[in-house]
């Protein structure tokens, strides 16, 4: 069925509503390449800045499919499908080239590095429960953008970013069930609440690299330390 077919049989405004959304979500390829770009280019400052607009556009594109119903007004697109394809360039490959230009590893274990996260997101990504029907991620959610960021803004030895770094290979493996925070129904207003601060608190202290205020990372922690906590207890407790 043609575009023109569809948007004879339905509302026009609907129709345009839904794949702008789509288009909205595709423009995280356009990100992740402008990222991969400046990695190459030795621009950390513009690739944080890229990666934080792709991490906006993929936080805002599930609501404003909710809203448009992109499943009745532009069915011919995969929208979750679209979205896998999209996080995985984000959230894997562009921290994947990162890992391999950057100096916060040892270079003889770079390219090992890189390819573990890719290997091992693979695996994650194509779990038929990476999502749990109670709206978890199952095993580490391979937020290896966030990762290889506060690497960078810590500078902590590039030994203990390996460890970390082969740590959170294996918690892939490891089914935890890990909040989607804006689904979540534990503590739902105070997990939405704090994730926004974090959201806020940490964009505006990236986007002042290299010079971002040393607090930014350790009250940023605070939230780190809040997600895991309410990720790991036991699901049974999780009472509405």
């Amino acid at each position: 069925m043609t575009i023109s077919t569809i948007v004879h049989k339905s509302n026009p405004l609907r129709v345009i509503a839904a794949w702008g959304v789509h288009l909205f979500t595709a423009t995280g390829a356009v990100w992740g390449l402008l990222s991969i770009l400046a990695v190459f280019e030795g621009d950390y400052k513009m690739m944080i800045v890229w990666i934080i607009v792709a991490i906006l556009v993929d936080s805002f594109d599930g609501m404003l499919a909710r809203w448009a119903d992109v499943k009745k007004y532009a069915s011919g697109i995969d929208g979750a499908l679209l979205d896998n394809i999209l996080d995985y360039l984000n959230y894997v490959l562009v921290p994947a080239f990162f890992l391999i230009q950057s100096d916060i590893l040892p270079a003889p274990v770079r390219l090992l590095a890189a390819y573990s996260i890719l290997l091992t997101s693979a695996y994650q990504f194509t779990q038929t429960d990476a999502k749990t029907a109670d709206n978890y991620f199952k095993g580490f959610p391979s937020y290896w953008n966030v990762l290889v960021l506060y690497m960078l803004l810590m500078g902590l030895p590039q030994w203990m970013n390996f460890g970390l770094l082969m740590a959170c290979n294996v918690l892939v493996f490891v089914p935890i069930k890990y909040i989607y925070p804006s689904r979540n129904r534990v503590l739902r207003h105070l997990t939405l609440a704090l994730t926004y601060l974090y959201a806020a608190i940490g964009a505006w202290g990236l986007l002042q690299y290299p010079d971002q205020p040393g607090w930014v990372v350790w009250v940023s922690l605070v939230y780190v330390a809040y997600y895991i906590v309410l990720s790991i207890i036991p699901k049974s407790s999780n009472a509405n």
